[in-house]
């Protein structure tokens, strides 16, 4: 059976670019800004606050998960009030082994563990916005475990490294994903999946994204008329069905077309089109270039990064 955002976290291409411990003592605020990288983090000591545009304060405990998958403005603080006018409660001091917030030379009151992700995927943009803004785990321990060995994976040049951090990111965000679906997410693909009938038409549009689906065809899969599935499917994704269906086969395409796995036909399709230049037509007004011109951009990338 198709499992949709296992299909989402393994196109996304995760990588780690850093990842750093840091504590706080005594009242301490971080005012973190938005930047283009996804951030995690895992609480292994004390307690903290969480605020976010748009979100409730969350007081974070010992063993708490939180992924920011999108830009976003958040701050962090210590759970004792903190008076905006002490320039000592942002006081920042770096060590050798971890970043200290507030008062450096006290006992820390929190201890976590953050990382930044970076996604390898050209449309990490448009998957990204299938997640939800903020998810918040609680009571799972296997995620500081699972941070761990990221953490020590990345420290170390073993044989496989690159593959075995890679494989690790993807256990992450999915066992992140998995814990956090549920009604209450936000508009994406989790809210998606948590709606027992738009979750079979989800399947099976990854289960089979070539078949000639329409709006109708994808109601009959989830069992509801056509006017009520589309609504029900816009309100929860965010997307309309037919909108999906095609960013999913042109995230698809893109990534058979960078890896040089099959020709403009095969590729066309593999992703539902009947010919090589319809394909091509509809690649191009998606993307803005013919799928030709991109597979040797992306090829040419390669070769600088190398």
């Amino acid at each position: 059976m198709a499992d949709p955002f296992a299909d989402v976290v393994t196109l996304l291409q995760p990588s780690l670019p850093f990842s750093k411990m840091a504590s706080g003592s005594g009242p301490w605020r971080v005012d973190a800004p938005a930047t283009a990288r996804p951030l995690f983090c895992v609480i292994l000591e004390g307690a903290a606050r969480l605020s976010a545009p748009g979100e409730e304060p969350i007081e974070l405990q010992a063993d708490d998960f939180i992924l920011i998958p999108a830009a976003c403005d958040f701050t962090m603080s210590s759970i004792e009030p903190v008076d905006a006018r002490n320039a000592a409660h942002f006081a920042v001091t770096k060590r050798d082994d971890e970043t200290r917030h507030g008062d450096p030379d006290g006992l820390p009151n929190m201890r976590m563990l953050v990382g930044g992700l970076a996604f390898g995927s050209p449309d990490a943009s448009l998957l990204v916005s299938l997640l939800p803004r903020l998810v918040h785990v609680r009571g799972e321990k296997q995620f500081a475990t699972i941070v761990q060995l990221i953490r020590n994976e990345a420290r170390e040049e073993k044989p496989a490294r690159d593959m075995v951090l890679t494989r690790l990111l993807e256990v992450l965000l999915i066992e992140a994903l998995r814990s956090a679906s549920g009604g209450g997410t936000s508009v994406g693909l989790l809210r998606g999946l948590a709606d027992e009938r738009l979750a079979a038409a989800l399947r099976s549009i990854h289960g089979d994204p070539k078949h000639d689906w329409t709006v109708e065809k994808l109601a009959g899969e989830a069992a509801l008329s056509r006017s009520v599935f589309f609504e029900r499917f816009r309100k929860a994704m965010g997307v309309a069905p037919i909108e999906y269906l095609l960013s999913w086969r042109m995230a698809i395409a893109k990534n058979l077309l960078r890896r040089g796995d099959g020709g403009i036909k095969e590729i066309a399709d593999r992703v539902g089109y009947g010919s090589a230049s319809a394909f091509s037509i509809a690649f191009t007004r998606f993307v803005g270039v013919p799928p030709t011109h991109y597979a040797r951009s992306e090829m040419n990338r390669g070769i600088e990064e190398a």
